[in-house]
């Protein structure tokens, strides 16, 4: 039961007890020298514990650093294990929860790859993504249902160098790198 959800844990045992799951194992406290999962990661672990979630929009009911975390399990445990679709497919991407950037991208590779799919987390692991074996090679096109909805809440924030992309910023990302964009 369960899997390999995270690979991050090294560090310093600070401390250890006898654990409550059983004789014999004991649980242990970590300093860890690598960065702390965000406090939403418990309940994204939860859902994918007994494997891929097959719900769509499953992401959804996290907020930001929760979809944030999702990408990384979802990068890790969520990749298409077939060949590449051929260009020139259309696929529909679900708006109606694009209301920050991972957002975007959990809807993005749920469309591309199914529930709980791949396909970037940011500019540069999407143009990785679209060179092949993430489930799709461009051209294509992707159908944007409820695009109003990331319109209005994408890059929203003052400018500042380490901002998310606005809405139209992500469009001329995409269509710059051979997606056809349908705002549905």
């Amino acid at each position: 039961m369960g899997q390999t959800l995270q690979h991050a844990v090294e560090g310093e045992v600070v401390a250890w007890i006898p654990s409550a799951r059983g004789q014999g194992l004991v649980d242990l406290a970590l300093d860890p020298w690598t960065v702390r999962p965000p406090r939403a990661a418990r309940e994204v672990w939860d859902t994918w514990w007994c494997g891929r979630p097959e719900e769509r929009n499953g992401w959804a009911r996290h907020g930001t650093d929760g979809r944030a975390h999702w990408l990384g399990v979802a990068r890790v445990n969520g990749r298409r294990r077939s060949p590449d679709a051929g260009a020139g497919v259309s696929y529909h991407l679900d708006g109606r929860h694009i209301t920050d950037e991972p957002a975007f991208y959990c809807a993005l590779g749920e469309a591309l790859n199914g529930p709980a799919g791949y396909f970037g987390r940011d500019l540069d692991t999407l143009s990785e993504c679209l060179r092949g074996g993430f489930g799709a090679l461009a051209p294509f096109t992707l159908v944007w249902h409820d695009a109003h909805i990331a319109r209005t809440c994408l890059g929203v924030t003052p400018r500042t160098d380490d901002r998310p992309p606005s809405f139209e910023e992500l469009l001329a990302f995409v269509v710059h790198e051979g997606i056809g964009v349908v705002l549905a």
